[in-house]
């Protein structure tokens, strides 16, 4: 079987890997760099310089707290930025051998479908038509540009121009209070540039719990982030050495505007249209048991069919796809896809919040447990997040866990595993935590639903 697979991002290579491993002869076409966004310009480099901001903090704030004086510390950012660059090599260096290992066929090139059959690749030489059994998109997405005026302005920048600026801005303007724009706001302020945060909508994140929100809201403004929500944005003002950004009757001028306002997948150039592949708004229709489009064979993945925006999600997706095609039984539980958020402190998200939850009209019940409870958080100095349970209160099903302190992006994967074996309460309480750890916390969380709680005092009937 001949399968060609459109873009090598996280679900595009990881699908391609998947398809030889079942048998497929496989052609992966990518039209720039192996890794897509998530390796190149996202996931990867972004928490790398995170945990240079992070290293930055430590040395001047956290370190003196513990006794430990550093007497000097600076930011070499050139070095910052090649190490970024020397950890996002490395990676797609990975993935190039892996795809090698594998057998896969990696050609440069932008691919477009010619018949249901048959896809052109544009490359700089020429074009090549390839044939095939089945095909799989996985083109990504890219940021999207709001139709603001001035939006074209020199200091207007996408996350892509935000990772590779040549020194640190003074200021920044961020407009969007999504998980970018939060974690970017955390990143440079962090550094000690002065960050202006600009939300259309009533809260930062919007789907995520509010008591995680309100966490990490209280400490982008400890940092220093000035927080506007529900307000709209009119217009940008460039000059040659800064931006005014014009809301609401009032305006804020930064060195650099970053828009981090949602993301556009990248399919209006696979002639989709002249097949009659069906879209919403940009976004490919799939049926998400196979992922398999309105034209059989034809199957996409990733940011570009819309839903969950997240690399391991176009990961699993590819998993899936390439079963299908090849014949098996796939299997994904969209319920439990977690979310990160690697602000100070990070976030860790899986399953129904609580609004989501009584939404549903379940009978709720939640389970609340501070950090500032938990011996591990109080070593590292970090006691201002918490571990939220949403359980059904008639079945004990554990429906959503939420996460906000020190590892909550690693800790979030029990949470993942409770839902996607539809695991209790008292399952979770039964497991034993080791000591001393912040996931401790988890099984306190659980403990707390039924108001058992160990480490913290009964709840005041």
């Amino acid at each position: 079987m001949n399968v060609v697979v459109l873009g090598g991002g996280p679900g595009g290579y990881v699908c391609a890997i998947r398809l030889a491993q079942n048998g497929a002869n496989v052609t992966l076409v990518e039209r720039s760099y192996l890794g897509g966004t998530c390796l190149n310009v996202g996931c990867i480099p972004t928490k790398a310089l995170l945990h240079a901001a992070g290293l930055y903090r430590t040395a001047t704030v956290e370190a003196k707290e513990t006794g430990i004086d550093i007497s000097s510390v600076s930011v070499d950012w050139p070095r910052v930025q090649a190490r970024r660059q020397a950890v996002v090599n490395q990676l797609v260096g990975g993935v190039t051998g892996l795809l090698q290992a594998n057998g896969v066929k990696v050609i440069t090139g932008e691919g477009r479908l010619t018949s249901a059959k048959t896809v052109e690749v544009a490359q700089d030489s020429g074009s090549i038509s390839l044939e095939f059994d089945a095909l799989v998109i996985a083109t990504g997405s890219e940021a999207k540009l709001l139709p603001i005026p001035g939006v074209q302005g020199d200091k207007v920048i996408t996350s892509t121009e935000a990772l590779s600026l040549d020194k640190l801005p003074d200021s920044l303007c961020i407009i969007g209070g999504g998980v970018i724009g939060c974690e970017f706001a955390s990143l440079y302020a962090s550094f000690g540039t002065k960050v202006t945060i600009l939300e259309a909508l009533p809260n930062l994140l919007s789907g995520i719990d509010a008591d995680v929100v309100s966490v990490i809201a209280a400490q982008l403004r400890q940092l220093g982030v000035d927080i506007f929500t529900g307000v709209k944005v009119e217009e940008i003002i460039s000059s040659d050495a800064s931006a005014k950004v014009c809301f609401d009757g009032s305006s804020v001028t930064a060195d650099y505007v970053l828009l981090a306002a949602g993301r556009k997948p990248l399919t209006d150039r696979l002639g989709l249209e002249s097949l009659n592949i069906r879209t919403e708004k940009g976004f490919i229709s799939v049926d998400r048991s196979t992922m398999q489009t309105s034209l059989p064979g034809i199957y996409a993945i990733g940011d570009c069919v819309g839903g969950v925006l997240l690399a391991h999600a176009a990961s699993a997706e590819g998993m899936v796809a390439a079963d299908a095609i090849c014949g098996k039984k796939p299997e994904m539980n969209f319920q439990a896809v977690p979310a990160c958020i690697y602000t100070f402190p990070e976030a860790g998200s899986v399953g129904l919040t609580e609004a989501q939850a009584r939404q549903q009209n379940i009978d709720v019940k939640t389970g609340i447990f501070p950090l500032m409870g938990n011996g591990k958080s109080l070593i590292e100095g970090d006691t201002s997040g918490l571990v939220k349970l949403v359980a059904d209160g008639a079945t004990g099903e554990v429906l959503g866990l939420h996460i906000v302190g020190p590892h909550a992006t690693d800790m979030i994967a029990e949470g993942t595993l409770a839902i996607d074996l539809e695991c209790t309460v008292d399952e979770l309480t039964a497991a034993i935590h080791p000591h001393p750890t912040v996931s401790e916390a988890v099984q306190e969380a659980a403990h707390s639903v039924f108001g058992s709680a160990i480490h913290m005092p009964p709840r005041r009937k």
